[in-house]
């Protein structure tokens, strides 16, 4: 029981992280350097990725092993015991986990090698289409969160 407790525990926290980390990054910093002048937002831009990314992946690695641990280790009979709200965290959670390996390869490796070639308006593209895929991911994740915390009430 204390090894399920703990596999819920840090299951809860990465989805924290993760999750509440993309909201402060679209719904708070986005907004709150747009009056910076491009080259020193991407700059800080820079920076700011690569110290959460490293979080994602962290939270991604925690995600995956306590998720399915939580299920091994005896929620309702494992996987196939599932409810419908378990097999809906994982199609969305792994379309996020998706998701962030394209943004991670593609547009963050583009907007890195633009930005220190001086190419402005090319890093400014990439970090637009980082942002519409960390917008999409919020939405995911804020789905899943609420699903995942509601998901065993439903049959109430």
């Amino acid at each position: 029981m204390a090894a399920f407790v703990l596999a819920l525990a840090v299951h809860l926290a990465a989805s924290v992280v993760w999750v509440g980390g993309m909201f402060f990054a679209h719904m708070v910093l986005r907004p709150s350097v747009m009056e910076m002048s491009p080259p020193d937002r991407l700059a800080l831009w820079r920076r700011v990725f690569p110290r959460f990314f490293a979080w994602v992946w962290l939270s991604i690695a925690a995600l995956l092993v306590s998720g399915y641990g939580v299920l091994f280790l005896g929620y309702r009979g494992g996987i196939a015991g599932g409810g419908l709200h378990i097999h809906i965290m994982q199609a969305t959670g792994l379309l996020m986990v998706a998701n962030f390996i394209f943004l991670y390869f593609g547009p963050f490796g583009s907007f890195k090698r633009l930005l220190e070639a001086g190419d402005i308006p090319g890093a400014a593209a990439a970090q637009a289409r980082i942002r519409q895929i960390v917008a999409i991911n919020l939405v995911l994740g804020l789905f899943t969160v609420a699903v995942g915390g509601t998901g065993t009430l439903w049959a109430y």
